[in-house]
């Protein structure tokens, strides 16, 4: 076993695809596949299943990831302090459901390893994308939540990928508004004030059940319904057409500008909302400084 055959199954794990992996690692795909067998006959596992779509990491496989992203871990450090080498770019990625909080403490990574190289990647994305991008190892940490309505059906789902969920904080529903909305100047708003104005939430594709929702009470029959991607388009729809979503009622006015608003929505409801890991694989140095980070921008006044 090598340190580069190490490099060649994470890189390939993160790419899903051996062809994509041999072009980032700049060799050969014969190369990276020889480098693979040749691992996985002296490991005595199969690391990868082929398929017509590229490769996923099996069962035993992705016991091996963690230990070998491990050992990668160690010897970056090692070389950066005793060879001053800084070539090799670190690789981390994170999943997550459209919250600004994500995305501030993905930023305080950058700035506190601050390398010359880095390969970072932030998904928000769908829901079951989140979940299936946690399970493959394609993300290190996924940020989702859980209601009362979801919880169930989402736990189970967690359970059979080998993941767990660890909760951060609980919030109570809000809806994100514009500041010049007619509803802006009441302290709290029900969904009754609510019906005559457009209501968005994000699209979830194939997967558009209410369990995979990203919005509390996505039941509800509305009237106006808007389904968008990206948080800018949302954010556009809100200003443009006095539209609302249902959110945690945590807000950066860096991303989200100072035109969005939060107000409480007097429902019976809750949203926990946390972070998803692979169970059983050790954190890197760049996913324990994200999790301090999330703790930090979700902490309560």
């Amino acid at each position: 076993m090598t340190i580069q055959q190490l490099r060649y199954v994470v890189t390939v794990a993160q790419c899903g695809n051996i062809t994509e992996a041999a072009r980032q690692l700049f060799v050969s795909q014969p190369s990276v596949t020889n480098a693979i067998h040749e691992l996985e006959n002296e490991m005595q596992i199969t690391i990868f299943t082929r398929t017509n779509k590229g490769v996923v990491v099996s069962a035993d496989g992705e016991i091996f990831l963690g230990y070998a992203r491990q050992v990668l871990e160690q010897v970056d450090l090692m070389e950066e302090k005793f060879l001053h080498h800084k070539e090799s770019a670190p690789h981390f990625s994170v999943s997550c459901q459209h919250y600004s909080f994500a995305v501030n403490a993905f930023a305080d990574v950058i700035r506190a390893f601050d390398a010359e190289k880095y390969d970072f990647t932030i998904r928000e994305t769908q829901t079951y994308e989140i979940i299936e991008d946690v399970s493959r190892m394609k993300s290190e940490i996924g940020v989702i939540y859980l209601s009362s309505k979801n919880r169930e059906v989402l736990m189970k789902l967690f359970r059979a990928n080998g993941l767990e969920f660890h909760e951060l904080f609980t919030a109570t529903p809000h809806v994100f508004l514009n500041i010049n909305h007619p509803l802006a100047s009441k302290k709290a708003v029900t969904l009754e004030d609510l019906d005559d104005y457009p209501y968005l939430s994000y699209e979830q594709g194939e997967y558009n059940s209410f369990y995979f929702s990203e919005e509390l009470l996505s039941t509800l029959d509305r009237r106006k319904n808007i389904r968008v991607r990206d948080r800018a388009t949302l954010f556009n729809l809100v200003i443009g057409l006095n539209g609302y979503t249902v959110c945690s009622g945590v807000i950066s006015h860096e991303l989200n500008g100072e035109n969005i608003i939060a107000r409480p929505l007097l429902v019976d409801e809750y949203m926990k909302i946390g972070t998803l890991m692979k169970k059983g694989v050790t954190l890197s140095r760049y996913g324990r400084v994200y999790l301090e980070a999330l703790h930090k921008y979700t902490k309560a006044d």
